[in-house]
C-alpha cells in the first residue's frame, strides 16, 4: 500500500494535533500515530463516557491532552501557538445522524463554525505542513444510486447532520482556493469516509454499540432499517488513508491538496441486517427484532464511495474484508469484557493490520 514511503519514516518524532482524540475514530488515530513515533497532541471536549475508548486506554498518559471545544476560537488558537503542530488531523465532529434531528443548532454550531475556527487556526498557524480535514461520506446529496458517489459528485445533504458536512466541505474548499493555495510549503486536503466500525465504539444510536450492550444483556437487537447499505469498514482502513495522505502532502502538499474518499471494496458494502447477523455469529448468540415503526427520520437506504482516485493515486487499499472486519470488531469487545486492557488490543490490532498492509 505504502509506495516508497515509510508511515514510521513520515511521522517519527512529528509534531502532531489531533482534534476529536477522545472520540472513537480519534483515539484509534492517536494510538497510531503513537505507535509511529509522532509527538501528538489531542484538542477535544472530554470523553462522554467512562468506558469510552479514550479512557479505557488511559490515552491521557501517552499523548498531551487537552480538553477543550473547537466552538472556542481562542483556547484552540492558544494550543496551535504552545504546540506549533507540523501536521493536524481534524476529527472533531458532532457525529451522530440522529442526535443532529434533536441538536441541530449544536451540529451546525460545531461542525461548520467550529470547524472554521480549526481553518483559522491552521491559516494563522506558519507551521503545518500537512491538514487533513475530515468530513462525511455524507456530505453528498444521496441520489440512492447503487454506484459509488465521486469526489466531484455534488454536495448536499438532506438531515442537519449531512447538511452540516456538506457546508463544511464548501467552507474548506474557499479556504483552499483564498489562503492554503497561497502556501507552497502546506499541504491540504478534505477526507469522507463513513460508517467505520470497531472496537471502542461506545455511541448510542450506532449499530455495533448498540448490537453489544443488547447481546450483553440478552435483549434481542432492534433493527429500524435492515436493508439499507452501507459502506462499512474497519476504522483502521480510513485512519490508514488519512496517515498515508498527510504524509503524501507534506512530501508533494500541491500534487495531493484535493477531496479524497476512503471506503471498501463493492464486493464489502453490506446491509445492516448482514452486518447484525455476522455479529451474531461471531457473539455465538443472539436474535434480531425488526421495528421500523421506530425509524421516524429519513435516513438514506443505498450508500458507498467510489475510492477510484485513492486506490490509483495514492496507493491506498483497503486490507481487512467485511468478515474479517466483522470479526476484529467482535474479537476486541469480547477481550474487553474478559479483562484484557484496551490498550494491549487495540495496540495488537494496529500492528496486526499493518502487518498485512506491508506484507
Amino acid at each position: 500500500m505504502v509506495k516508497n514511503m515509510s508511515l514510521g519514516a513520515a511521522f517519527r518524532g512529528r509534531r502532531v494535533l489531533v482534534t476529536g482524540h477522545t472520540g472513537f475514530k480519534g483515539s484509534w488515530l492517536c494510538v497510531a500515530l503513537n505507535e509511529l513515533g509522532a509527538e501528538v497532541t489531542g484538542y477535544a471536549l472530554p470523553p462522554e463516557d467512562d468506558n469510552s475508548h479514550f479512557n479505557l486506554l488511559e490515552l491521557d498518559k501517552s499523548i498531551h491532552h487537552v480538553v477543550g471545544d473547537i466552538r472556542d476560537d481562542k483556547h484552540l488558537h492558544s494550543v496551535f501557538d504552545a504546540t506549533k503542530p507540523e501536521f493536524v488531523f481534524h476529527l472533531a465532529a458532532q457525529a451522530l445522524v440522529r442526535r443532529s434531528y434533536a441538536e441541530p443548532k449544536l451540529t451546525f454550531d460545531t461542525n461548520i463554525a467550529g470547524s472554521v475556527n480549526v481553518l483559522e487556526a491552521v491559516r494563522n498557524s506558519p507551521s503545518v505542513r500537512s491538514f487533513v480535514y475530515i468530513t462525511s461520506d455524507k456530505c453528498y446529496i444521496n441520489r440512492e444510486w447503487e454506484w459509488g458517489y465521486r469526489e466531484n459528485d455534488e454536495l448536499g445533504g438532506r438531515d442537519p447532520y449531512s447538511a452540516s458536512k456538506a457546508a463544511a466541505e464548501l467552507v474548506f474548499s474557499a479556504y483552499q482556493d483564498s489562503f492554503f493555495s497561497k502556501r507552497a510549503a502546506l499541504g491540504a486536503s478534505s477526507a469522507r469516509a463513513g460508517n467505520v466500525i470497531g472496537g471502542g465504539d461506545w455511541a448510542l444510536d450506532r449499530i455495533v454499540p448498540d448490537c453489544i450492550r443488547s447481546l450483553r444483556e440478552g435483549r434481542p437487537i432492534v433493527l429500524r432499517s435492515p436493508e439499507s447499505t452501507r459502506p462499512w469498514q474497519h476504522v483502521m482502513e480510513p485512519l490508514s488513508g488519512y496517515l498515508l495522505l498527510a504524509a503524501h502532502l507534506y512530501d508533494s502538499p500541491k500534487k495531493y491538496s484535493s477531496a479524497w474518499n476512503f471506503g471498501p471494496r463493492s464486493s464489502d458494502i453490506r446491509t445492516v441486517n448482514d452486518l447484525t447477523n455476522k455479529i451474531i455469529e461471531q457473539w455465538g448468540s443472539g436474535q434480531v427484532q425488526i421495528d421500523e415503526s421506530t425509524n421516524k427520520f429519513h435516513e438514506a437506504k443505498l450508500l458507498c464511495l467510489n475510492c477510484d482516485k485513492a486506490h490509483q493515486l495514492l496507493g491506498w487499499q483497503p486490507q481487512w474484508n467485511f468478515d474479517q472486519t466483522v470479526t476484529e470488531t467482535v474479537r476486541w469487545y469480547r477481550e474487553i469484557i474478559a479483562g484484557t486492557p484496551a490498550s494491549v488490543i487495540t495496540r495488537r490490532q494496529i500492528n496486526d493490520y499493518y502487518a498485512k498492509f506491508h506484507a
